[in-house]
């Protein structure tokens, strides 16, 4: 999460994201992966419950870190960041459940 939060705010002239821009990956599918691996984690390890709990508040970190960039130099506010990170949480939430099912259940509680 840490990771996700300094790279969201982070300046646009930083070392780290100038290193970012130059791998040549689309903004929105940085942004999909991202979210993707966030909500995916906990669908693999915890109870439902907490599942959509924590589910929610990747998905809400998602928009209001976007919000945040309003105020990060040489970023931008961008909607469809926001619709990226949000299908990158279902994704991972899919395949967290995917896997619950396909996977022993020793191998995905250990």
């Amino acid at each position: 999460m840490l990771t996700v939060i300094l790279g969201s705010l982070l300046p646009g002239n930083s070392t780290p994201i100038q290193a970012l821009d130059r791998l040549h990956i689309n903004d929105k599918v940085e942004h999909a992966m991202a979210y993707a691996a966030l909500a995916l984690l906990p669908v693999l390890h915890e109870q439902r419950r907490r599942q959509i709990v924590l589910i929610l508040i990747v998905a809400a970190m998602g928009i209001l870190l976007e919000f945040g960039q309003l105020y990060s130099p040489g970023r931008s506010f961008d909607t469809r960041d926001m619709l990226a990170d949000i299908v990158g949480v279902i994704i991972g939430a899919t395949t967290g459940l995917l896997l619950r099912f396909l996977l022993p259940r020793q191998l995905i509680r250990a």
